[in-house]
């Protein structure tokens, strides 16, 4: 069924899916709650296509607004690859050398995509990897420096989460593989099968008045963000956590307009949740959706499979990495095992569930909740209860 904006534009709610719109609608009642997307597909077919708040706090949220989503680009950014190794132009088990002969240095040269893809070819630090408060968002120079960098040796015992310097990772496979721009990769290989613009990092100057704002701070520590990170990179147990995530003026890096002119696809992904959503159906359908073989269902097999299992020592759990994606984290006993997707700081995420055939995406611009920044259960909650409607039809 419909209903209907503010400005006539039809939002989409299967009667199943009710109680998920409920739950969303009730996140979103004034502009210090910021604004939302949330999208679904069940078997392909659209059953949520819903937004609510505000996208600044002297603009509501509309049906065009999109917004930065962080660490949600990297399954985006995965597909891209997948897409690539489907037709055979990238192998999983070769050497990233192979595609990028200067990554060969420094004792890298076993490395293969199917290790950097998991999180465990130990380039995980972004702290000091270029010079510059805004030296990370320079695609080239970043490439050039992680070709460069000697490998952390914590990476024979597990993965460590690569939390900004994936996407250039992948970009970089991509772009030698084919010879082509990584955000061209991204048009033909993405958006334009699925029909869908907005699966952005360098967003087009026309359309940047869609962003939403995002608040509050990204720093989610009571000390300033450049003191906290260098004690934290100097602590056991957290050091990880600083080297991937807290470069040198990250904070500012990230609120500025200036990161929606770079391709840094770890971290600056804009979207909206209807885009995301689409494309986990493709993968909630093994690979298809409608009449679009996104990927082969032999390809979707070999993404879908834990990688490793072992104890992530940047985030601390184990986050049983498959090839650029993790499972589908919900708030209910018994999760989506099956499920991958990508969820991003300050609570966006999306996931494809083969298992019930659904995919979900929420998208927001009010990082986490009043205790911190990085998350919070908004799109678990969500999540779990669309995976219960699905579990039922």
């Amino acid at each position: 069924m419909g209903v209907e904006d503010d400005g006539c534009t039809r939002m989409l709610v299967d009667p199943a899916f009710l109680p998920v719109a409920d739950q969303f609608f009730r996140m979103f009642h004034k502009p210090s709650q910021g604004g939302g997307a949330l999208a679904a597909y069940l078997h392909g077919e659209p059953v949520l296509d819903i937004w609510a708040g505000w996208a600044a706090k002297d603009r509501h949220w509309t049906r065009d607004t999109v917004a930065l989503s962080f660490s949600t680009g990297k399954g985006v950014a995965s597909t891209v690859l997948h897409r690539l190794a489907d037709r055979g132009l990238v192998s999983y088990d070769r050497p990233v050398a192979e595609y990028w002969p200067e990554f060969a240095a420094a004792g890298k040269g076993g490395i293969t995509v199917r290790h950097l893809m998991s999180h465990r070819a130990g380039l995980h630090r972004a702290r000091g990897l270029v010079p510059g408060r805004f030296g990370l968002l320079d695609a080239q120079k970043v490439a050039t420096a992680l070709a460069a960098a000697t490998p952390d040796p914590r990476r024979f015992r597990g993965p460590g989460y690569h939390a900004v310097t994936y996407g250039n990772l992948v970009a970089e496979v991509a772009s030698r593989v084919t010879g082509t721009p990584f955000e061209e990769l991204v048009r033909t290989e993405i958006a334009e099968p699925l029909g869908e613009d907005e699966f952005w990092y360098r967003v087009p100057v026309d359309q940047r008045h869609r962003i939403a704002r995002v608040f509050p701070k990204v720093n989610f520590l009571p000390a300033p963000w450049d003191a906290a990170s260098s004690v934290l990179s100097r602590l056991p147990g957290v050091r990880g956590l600083a080297e991937a995530g807290m470069a040198e003026g990250f904070d500012e890096v990230m609120r500025s307009p200036q990161a929606h002119d770079a391709v840094m696809p770890g971290w600056n992904g804009v979207f909206t949740a209807r885009a995301l959503a689409r494309m986990y159906a493709a993968l909630a359908g093994r690979g298809r959706i409608g009449d679009v073989q996104l990927l082969s269902e032999d390809t979707v097999r070999q993404l879908l499979e834990v990688q490793t299992r072992s104890h992530d020592y940047v985030i601390g759990i184990r986050a049983n990495w498959r090839l650029g994606y993790h499972p589908g984290w919900v708030a209910m006993r018994r999760q989506p095992t099956a499920s991958v997707g990508h969820y991003g700081f300050g609570g966006s995420g999306a996931f494809g569930d083969p298992e019930t055939g659904l995919s979900i995406a929420f998208v927001t611009n009010r990082l986490g909740n009043v205790y911190t920044t990085i998350s919070d259960g908004r799109f678990p909650r969500l999540g779990a209860a669309a995976v219960s409607v699905a579990r039922r039809i």
